[in-house]
């Protein structure tokens, strides 16, 4: 059974950094492409950042120059580095494997708040 976990959410002050982590289980990982999604509250869910199978990545403007999506293919692991966070990135923050149509985690809060 695929499983996917997030990690690394938490409170953090306005300029801050958090580095999440996703955790997969139960697949192959390194063929797969990967994403983070958010969703803040009354919000869709949006794409924040995604990586392909082969490491090329994609940013949502809102987010470009900030954050950085890498993985590492021997730990089975996605992460996002998150610096210079703003209020407006508060959002449930969702690890996505691009497989059989979507896989995702449960996700993991962030709250960017002084």
């Amino acid at each position: 059974q695929v499983q996917l976990v997030e990690s690394g959410g938490g409170l953090v002050q306005p300029g801050g950094s958090l580095r999440l982590s996703c955790a997969a289980s139960g697949t192959i990982f390194s063929i797969y492409g990967l994403g983070w999604y958010r969703q803040a509250p009354g919000k869709q869910r949006e794409l924040a950042a995604q990586i392909t199978s082969g490491g090329s990545t994609e940013y949502a403007d809102s987010v470009k120059g900030r954050f950085t999506i890498s993985r590492d293919n021997a730990r089975k692991t996605v992460y996002l580095q998150m610096n210079s966070l703003k209020p407006e990135d508060t959002a449930v923050y969702y690890c996505k494997m691009n497989k059989a149509g979507g896989v995702w985690g449960q996700g993991t809060q962030v709250t960017v708040s002084s």
